[in-house]
């Protein structure tokens, strides 16, 4: 009689644990730290892709390395930064936004450079090479957007009551959203 008491009250105690949202919490934490990774990733493959291109337009444009030299530190400034998916609040995310928007500003420049340059804007190489970093801001934006529903549900799962109740004593605290640059809103100005 006693075990069957113990079994009832575990089976009691496992069922009160999973409808007190436990294990949703748990799950939607994980996809949110598995959508940052992915965000990372879509910013690893920018950083990856962006030493083709400077080598493409160093052999046109050999006079403009301080653009070419300000692209690369961007980058190198940009991949030293490295953030615990686990423990992201907004300082952190903050700070590796700033850093990506470096390689944006001089990934513009880039661009802007090879305008001057009709040889550069028709090689082949080149043409790929923009290509696939324009796929790649695509795919860093969709990572980000599909990284902040995450961070949504996550967020209100914790919020809902009766979780509110337990997600303190489980050590769940609201995850942190990544947002738009200040000053983003307004389209830059592009002269040539």
């Amino acid at each position: 009689m006693k075990k069957i008491k113990t079994l009832l009250l575990v089976f009691v105690a496992a069922t009160m644990l999973s409808s007190c949202g436990y294990n949703s919490m748990v799950e939607l934490e994980e996809d949110s730290i598995t959508q940052w990774a992915n965000v990372e990733s879509s910013y690893q493959r920018r950083a990856d892709l962006i030493p083709n291109l400077v080598n493409t337009v160093k052999g046109y444009a050999a006079h403009e390395k301080e653009t070419l030299t300000a692209v690369m530190e961007a980058r190198a400034k940009a991949t030293s930064i490295n953030i615990d998916a686990s423990k992201l609040t907004a300082a952190n995310i903050q700070q590796f936004q700033a850093a990506q928007s470096g390689i944006s500003g001089a990934l513009g420049k880039l661009m802007m450079v090879s305008e001057r340059y009709p040889d550069l804007k028709a090689n082949q190489n080149f043409l790929e090479l923009q290509a696939q970093l324009e796929g790649t801001e695509n795919r860093i934006n969709v990572e980000r957007n599909k990284y902040n529903e995450s961070v949504g549900a996550f967020n209100k799962t914790i919020k809902k009551f009766p979780n509110n109740m337990f997600n303190a004593m489980y050590g769940f605290e609201p995850r942190v959203r990544y947002e738009a640059d200040e000053g983003s809103e307004k389209a830059p100005e592009v002269q040539f």
